[in-house]
């Protein structure tokens, strides 16, 4: 495939780089584990937010390759300060440096690590009158006004919103059903991926079962362990290099993330109609991530300064033509629909993180027991 201008050759982004809960053969004690320690403290007020005014450079913490260069710069020049870069490749890995006392102005972590992070004391708060832009995302009727994971909006900013779905090569499969018991494809036997990602694998199982994303009871984890292995007879591999393994050809069927399969179909494909994608009927995770400013920030100010920039709707539209994911603000939302046009299944609404297929915060125990499933499923 030759890749569109622009796009120099496929990108890794965040999400080939997630792995939801645990890595295979990751130790459960990790203490990145998303769920609330027994020991740590919770729902302590945030600090007070700071002025949205320069007070220093900019360090920098996000998932790499994860805004347009062009706007990082813009940001630079408008303001006369430097961003000071540096990535992870899970939200365990962030939070491990969060927790050994690395310092960062801003991090930009999925729904349900706010939840954590706020719950233990590790964000200040962020006043949206101090954000000349804040009405883009927090107009009235919005459902980032009072998010499950962050009740008032306390402590982030939505930055961007994703569903999980199905991509498929449309010049080798032809049988597909919109359900997701079209990763069991026979036509694309030993062609086909399921992310390398425990919440997505049992999410996809657990809707096709009819169960919460979410679930930990024993009895409905050993339906979709005894599900997940079935798929295995079809499967090539797990992976999380959704966008690679479709264009090298490997993959003719792909559980994918909606911004990744938008890539690859406008950004990478020769031939864009020789790719699909599909939100399957029994629901799709559809989740979001946020701005945070940690408590021990040196320079909240300038974080303030940089939330209220990425927010302008002509800096948005430059990160959706770059990222491929949708930023939830107003004026900006249009250019995506715009952008997935040809695919609406990729494209995202406000509206439908209105749902319960959202990965939420569980307690050690469910996460050790979900992550003992997936364990299983892997070495069956």
């Amino acid at each position: 495939m030759t890749p569109a201008p622009g796009h120099d050759h496929p990108r890794c982004t965040r999400r080939g780089l997630l792995t939801g809960g645990l890595a295979v053969g990751a130790s459960l004690s990790l203490p990145g584990c998303a769920y609330i320690r027994d020991d740590a403290p919770t729902d302590t007020p945030p600090p007070p937010s700071a002025k949205a005014e320069i007070d220093g450079d900019l360090v920098y913490f996000n998932w790499a390759d994860y805004l347009a260069p062009s706007v990082l710069k813009g940001f630079q020049k408008e303001y006369g300060v430097r961003v000071i870069e540096s990535n992870y490749d899970s939200m365990e890995g962030m939070y491990a440096k969060l927790a050994a006392g690395n310092r960062y102005d801003i991090v930009f972590p999925i729904a349900k690590w706010v939840q954590r992070l706020r719950k233990e004391g590790k964000l200040r708060a962020i006043e949206p009158d101090e954000l000349q832009n804040a009405d883009q995302v927090f107009y009235s009727g919005s459902y980032f006004n009072d998010p499950w994971y962050d009740e008032g909006s306390q402590v982030s900013v939505p930055f961007t919103v994703y569903k999980t779905g199905i991509g498929w090569r449309t010049d080798k499969v032809s049988s597909m059903t919109g359900s997701w018991e079209d990763l069991w494809n026979e036509e694309a036997r030993g062609r086909v991926f399921t992310l390398d990602d425990q919440d997505e694998a049992l999410a996809m199982a657990a809707l096709l079962l009819g169960y919460d994303v979410n679930t930990s009871k024993p009895s409905e984890l050993e339906e979709i362990k005894k599900l997940l292995i079935s798929q295995k007879q079809y499967l090539r591999a797990y992976s999380s290099d959704d966008i690679n393994n479709m264009v090298a050809g490997d993959a003719w069927v792909h559980h994918m993330w909606s911004g990744d399969f938008l890539y690859l179909r406008q950004g990478l494909a020769e031939d864009p109609d020789a790719f699909d994608f599909e939100a399957p009927r029994e629901g799709v995770p559809i989740n979001s991530d946020a701005y945070a400013i940690p408590t021990d920030a040196e320079h909240p100010g300038t974080a303030m300064v940089f939330i209220d920039y990425l927010l302008r709707p002509e800096n948005a539209i430059k990160n959706m033509n770059y990222l491929y994911y949708p930023f939830p603000v107003r004026d900006a939302l249009p250019a995506f629909a715009e952008l997935a046009d040809a695919v609406p299944a990729c494209n995202v609404e406000v509206s439908d993180l209105e749902n319960e297929n959202v990965f939420r915060l569980l307690g050690s125990d469910e996460v050790q027991r979900r992550a003992a499933v997936w364990t299983e499923v892997k070495a069956s």
